[in-house]
């Protein structure tokens, strides 16, 4: 299990603990329905989270993806669960 802070454009967060026998972040979050995405060049780019969209053509706002407060350097889809990790994504003007 780890947990999870999710924050829309207005700084409104939650934190929720996702509990899963996944490895990697996104797939644990996909799998509970809680990230929707399309694959893409570099991998999967995120649409929604909890039910709250990020549209950067309408808004010029993305999900932007945290581990333990530093921006990622992977991807949701490739970041593998570590054990006292905190994970967060956020939404964040471009």
């Amino acid at each position: 299990e780890f947990p999870l802070t999710i924050a829309d454009k207005d700084g409104n967060e939650i934190t929720v603990t996702i509990r899963t026998d996944k490895t990697i972040v996104g797939e644990a979050l996909q799998e509970l329905g809680l990230l929707v995405g399309e694959e893409g060049p570099y991998g999967i780019y995120v649409k929604a989270v909890n039910g709250i969209r990020a549209d950067y053509d309408k808004d010029k706002v993305y999900w932007a993806f945290y581990v333990d407060g530093d921006y990622a350097v992977s991807g949701v889809d490739v970041t593998e669960i570590q054990a006292g990790s905190e994970y967060a994504l956020r939404v964040e003007k471009g």
